[in-house]
């Protein structure tokens, strides 16, 4: 078991929480009348509830003096949650005298954006009254996993059932991107294709019931590799003899004028999360690879027509793919093709284009852009501290060692010629059996 010296406020820690469950009855009671609450809206067999759990009552030891901390199960109180608009779990709520405040949270929630919630309640010199108070942990264990995406997770799974005592630490949920598929159909030992964030669900659970210790949706303050050691959410230090990093990678981006300023309004780079938004609705897809060509597909159950924006006169996907989309009425390509700025008018996106070759202005009117032009590499908490490739891609030998010793890097992260979620599992295999071996 790691060794944990626990944030504490003052010597009060376990009298200050104050957390107590209600149902719907109790509501008018527990929260419109009781000042300031924050009430969290949990389900069971529900991962991100799970995480939230203990930053939950962690955070009533710090402000439950101040503020009260209130749990409804929401499967046994649905009435009130749809009253008040609550659709997903977990959800928070923060009231003050019976009026909602702040910002609902939801999903995988960090704990800094629950601090900033609470502290947006109180008065400056109570905050800092209570940072104040805020004595620092430390956890020590014999491997921290940097990443729970398909690598990551099986590096955890493997390392477990070594018995090596192990963290998984990542800034969202475990899954990584194959959460955000919306079907996997080359994963061996499935017949039929798979939802992606089912698949990445059960590697998640076969990884926790083995024995790896989650730390997720954290907010990571500092990584230092040469101490192996890893500051997460600014109190909490997680030292180890050994780390993993599995931190993926992140959408590239167009660099056209508009685009950053309409990303999560307009504009998506996760078909599974807003595809379903398209219904009855037109389409722009910019990118040609695997990804844009299999992502439209999807997008085309909801979308009456889509435009596949690609800079090359040939699709780069894989030929079953294209042979989908070119099949597809609902799709078109344009070939030779960049966006050159995108803006909204109204509710619509209007996608600015210029053909490479001709130099050809033409303007797309849709209702969504998505962008699928590959990715790159999530390394900025190192610093230059690893070899890299000339793309930015850490470099590994045979055993996934970096040049940094005792530090490990496995999955899309890393320099090599193919990115799979097969080769990433590859990877973190490979990875924790070479760390068994010196462990051991």
């Amino acid at each position: 078991m790691p060794l944990t010296l626990g944030i504490q406020r003052g010597n009060n820690f376990e009298k200050s929480k104050k957390m107590k469950e209600i149902n719907a009855s109790e509501f008018e009671s527990e929260v419109l009348q009781s000042g300031k609450v924050v009430l969290d809206f949990y389900s069971t067999e529900c991962p991100p509830c799970e995480a939230l759990a203990s930053k939950f009552e962690d955070l009533s030891g710090l402000y439950g003096a101040d503020i009260k901390f209130i749990k409804i199960f929401r499967q046994k109180n649905r009435e009130l949650a749809d009253k008040l608009g609550v659709k997903s779990s977990p959800t928070l709520l923060f009231f003050n005298d019976g009026a909602e405040v702040a910002g609902r949270l939801t999903g995988g929630i960090k704990r800094s954006d629950i601090i900033s919630n609470l502290d947006s309640m109180l008065p400056e010199k109570k905050v800092a009254e209570i940072k104040s108070e805020i004595k620092p942990s430390v956890s020590e264990y014999d491997v921290i996993i940097l990443g729970a995406g398909p690598g990551g997770l099986t590096a955890g799974l493997y390392l477990c059932q070594a018995k090596i005592n192990t963290v998984l630490i990542d800034i969202s949920l475990p899954g990584g991107h194959v959460s955000t598929t919306h079907e996997v159909s080359n994963y061996p030992g499935f017949i039929e294709p798979q939802a992606g964030y089912l698949l990445s669900h059960n590697m998640s659970e076969q990884t926790k019931l083995c024995g790896t210790v989650y730390k997720v949706a954290v907010d990571i303050t500092s990584v230092d590799l040469d101490k192996k050691e890893v500051v997460i959410d600014e109190y909490e230090t997680v030292r180890a003899k050994k780390i993993v990093i599995a931190t993926g990678t992140t959408p590239n981006l167009t660099g056209a004028p508009g685009e950053k300023q309409l990303k999560g309004s307009g504009i998506s780079y996760c078909a599974t999360c807003d595809g379903k938004y398209m219904e009855g609705k037109e389409v722009v897809v910019i990118g040609g690879g695997n990804s844009a060509v299999e992502e439209s597909e999807y997008l085309t159950r909801f979308a009456t027509k889509l435009t596949i924006v690609h800079q090359f006169d040939k699709l780069t996907a894989n030929m079953q793919a294209q042979e989908r989309a070119f099949s597809n009425p609902k799709i078109s390509v344009m070939f030779d093709t960049e966006p050159r700025e995108f803006k909204k008018e109204g509710n619509k996106i209007v996608t600015e284009t210029e053909n490479v070759k001709t130099k050809t202005r033409q303007t797309l009117i849709s209702d969504g852009v998505f962008i699928f032009i590959g990715m790159k590499p999530n390394i900025s908490l190192f610093g230059d501290n690893l070899d890299l490739d000339k793309w930015g891609y850490i470099k590994t030998d045979e055993d996934m060692r970096t040049s940094k010793d005792g530090i490990y890097a496995v999955g899309d992260v890393i320099s090599k010629k193919y990115r799979q979620i097969t080769t990433a599992v590859a990877d973190g295999t490979i990875a924790a059996m070479a760390i068994s071996k010196e462990l051991n």
